[in-house]
């Protein structure tokens, strides 16, 4: 299970830096945003599952 919301976060993390790069480049700066949200949140969710790693060990 938690390869599975390690993937997720892995998911949210590229999605965001893809949103991000379209956004900049046609100058959309509520996609560049978006992005950049999809990224904190993949990179919230990737130390939440750090965290249990080391305590679940």
């Amino acid at each position: 299970m938690a390869a599975d919301k390690k993937t997720e976060a892995k998911t949210d993390q590229a999605k965001g830096k893809v949103k991000e790069a379209a956004g900049r480049a046609v100058g959309n700066e509520r996609l560049t945003a978006e992005g950049r949200a999809d990224q904190t949140k993949g990179d919230a969710r990737h130390a939440k599952e750090k965290i249990k790693d080391v305590f679940n060990d």
